[in-house]
Order: structure tokens, then C-alpha cells, then sequence
């Protein structure tokens, strides 16, 4: 079976957003296990200030959601039709704006219950449940061609990053 061809600027934006909502949910958990502690703790005490880490992942994985989700409503908004595709962009929104609006001391100050930060906590979940429906949908769409494509390197010409641009005004001259 061939393997289907991905848009160059889908698999930069998807690949850049699913590395650092990885380095995201990681610096989170180590916050959860460090800070948080009320579903277990870490055994040893690591270095660094983790809650700084987070949100210096969340300051540049912000632009970059940013981005993916004018690609996806512009150029991809086709897949947007598939809650697999459309439900964990929602989530990373919901994740990222409760995100923004914590203050770096709640945890700090062992602030655990407040509204926002329990929104966070939630929609940190909700991604993780909905990246997981996302792969499973991506392999019971394509199977594993259809994720390789996802990893290919290369380009096609008309598909080059110098086209890009002219692929964002025509779909959105298209609307």
C-alpha cells in the first residue's frame, strides 16, 4: 500500500505542536508529582524551577497553536469535520487559555483548589483522552501508512515551504 501524502505546513505545525504539548504534559506532571501531590509524589526532589519550565512551554507552544488552528480552519478545515481532528484542538485551546489566565504562585502557595487551576487540570486531561481518540481514529482511518505520512521529511514542489503562503490565500479566498 502507498503512502499517502501529508501537506508539508500540516506535518511542521502538527509536529511542532505535538512535541511541546508532549514537553507540556511532561513539565505538567512533574509539577503535579512535585507541587500538587494528592494523587502521589515523586521520590526524589528534582532540580529547577518546574513551574518556569511549564510556562515558558506553554509561552511558545502558544504561537504555535495559534498557528496550527488558522491552518486548520483555513486549509484543513475539511478535517475539522472528524471530532478525532476537531475535539483535541478544542482541547489544547482549553488547556492553553486556563493556562494563561493561572498565576505562577498558586501551586507555589499550595493553592490546589482554585477554579482555574482545576479547569487546567481538566483539560490537560481531556487532551491527553482526546490525543489518544486521535491516533486510534488516524489508525482505523489509515493504518499505519497514514501515520508514516504524517513523519515524512520531504516535499513535493508545489508543496514547498515557499508556497505556503499561496496556499493559505486560496483557501481562504475559497470561503
Amino acid at each position: 500500500m502507498a503512502v499517502p501524502y501529508q501537506p508539508s505546513l500540516l506535518r511542521l505545525l502538527h509536529a511542532a505542536t505535538g512535541v511541546l504539548v508532549v514537553a507540556a504534559w511532561l513539565s505538567g506532571l512533574v509539577l503535579l508529582l512535585t507541587l500538587d501531590r494528592r494523587w502521589g509524589s515523586l521520590p526524589v526532589t528534582l532540580p529547577g524551577e518546574w513551574v518556569d519550565i511549564h510556562g515558558t512551554i506553554g509561552v511558545a507552544l502558544l504561537p504555535v497553536a495559534v498557528l496550527f488552528l488558522l491552518y486548520a480552519c483555513t486549509i484543513g478545515r475539511r478535517r475539522l469535520a472528524r471530532a478525532t481532528n476537531l475535539v483535541p484542538l478544542l482541547a489544547l485551546m482549553l488547556a492553553l487559555g486556563s493556562g494563561k489566565l493561572m498565576d505562577e504562585d498558586w501551586l507555589r502557595d499550595g493553592q490546589l483548589h482554585n477554579g482555574v487551576y482545576s479547569l487546567h487540570l481538566s483539560a490537560w486531561l481531556l487532551l491527553a483522552i482526546t490525543v489518544v481518540l486521535h491516533l486510534i481514529g488516524l489508525l482505523q482511518r489509515g493504518g499505519w501508512p497514514l501515520v508514516q505520512s504524517m513523519a515524512q521529511p520531504g516535499w513535493r514542489p508545489n508543496d514547498a515551504p515557499g508556497a505556503w503562503w499561496g496556499q493559505v490565500r486560496q483557501a481562504i479566498s475559497r470561503r
